[in-house]
């Protein structure tokens, strides 16, 4: 049942932390208190909300966390592509939506952790503000506040770059 739940899990981890191994880590570490903390979830429908809280707070404490690869990383700044493009576009419609989806990605990675998690939250996993706060258990007006600075830096970013439009 968790498994279903894992391309979700790894790409939240990889956007918060912008490492597939560290991500990967974090995934694992997540399973692993899931396992662990089972009989803690009081509501079944809620395991979603529940497995983005973990792998979230994992996140946070690898953040925290000095790690070799913090001087050698990875350099995988891949993402899989959205399959949300259809089958119906053509391949370089495909090539678009990818590359967009990647450049999006990257420039995601390159905010500060506390922008990268509230975006990555609102926008593709589609919370509330209220749903967040809650989550991360901090003010619904700081959250707001992350939000509006996250979208200014990253359509600076956008904009600097000429990613898109």
């Amino acid at each position: 049942m968790m498994d279903d739940y894992g391309d979700m899990l790894l790409r939240t981890a990889n956007l918060l932390l912008r490492d597939r191994q560290s991500a990967e880590e974090a995934v694992q570490d997540t399973y692993i208190q899931a396992y662990a903390k089972m009989n803690q979830l009081q509501e079944p429908e809620r395991l979603k909300a529940w497995l983005i809280r973990i792998v979230v707070n994992r996140c946070r404490m690898k953040q925290r966390t000095w790690s070799w690869s913090n001087i050698f990383p990875s350099g995988d700044a891949e993402l899989q592509a959205s399959d949300d493009a259809g089958f119906t576009a053509g391949a370089e419609e495909l090539f678009m939506v990818e590359w967009h989806n990647v450049r999006l990605a990257e420039s995601i990675r390159s905010l500060a952790y506390v922008y990268r998690e509230c975006l990555t939250l609102y926008y593709f996993h589609e919370m509330s503000i209220r749903e967040i706060s809650e989550q991360l258990n901090t003010p619904e007006n700081t959250i707001k506040s992350r939000l509006a600075r996250g979208r200014t830096l990253l359509k600076k970013i956008v904009e600097k770059e000429g990613h898109f439009l």
